[in-house]
């Protein structure tokens, strides 16, 4: 027997993909902007990230952002930089 696939509903509210709608088409105009620096967003990704915040802000249904696994820190390379001002040559004559 084939087992009934359970439908859980919408993940994103109608509301949330209408914002990342207008997101999308921002950007495909060269006026959507990243909020930080207020440079001009050319990736769709980014596009896509700034309108399901815009909606999460305003409360709609968005699931929560995913969290990225913590990196575990290994041996530490000893002597890649050196901190400190630069050594002037200096001549004596």
């Amino acid at each position: 027997m084939a087992a009934k696939k359970k439908s859980r509903g919408r993940k994103y509210s109608k509301a949330a993909s209408e914002k990342v709608g207008k997101a999308m088409h921002e950007r495909k105009h060269g006026t959507l902007r990243s909020g930080g620096s207020g440079k001009k967003v050319r990736s769709k990704k980014q596009a896509i990230a700034i309108g399901l915040s815009e909606a999460r802000a305003e409360g709609k249904k968005v699931p929560k952002k995913k969290r990225g696994a913590k990196k575990k820190s290994g041996a530490k390379k000893s002597g890649a930089k050196k901190s400190g001002a630069k050594k002037k040559a200096s001549s004596s004559s």
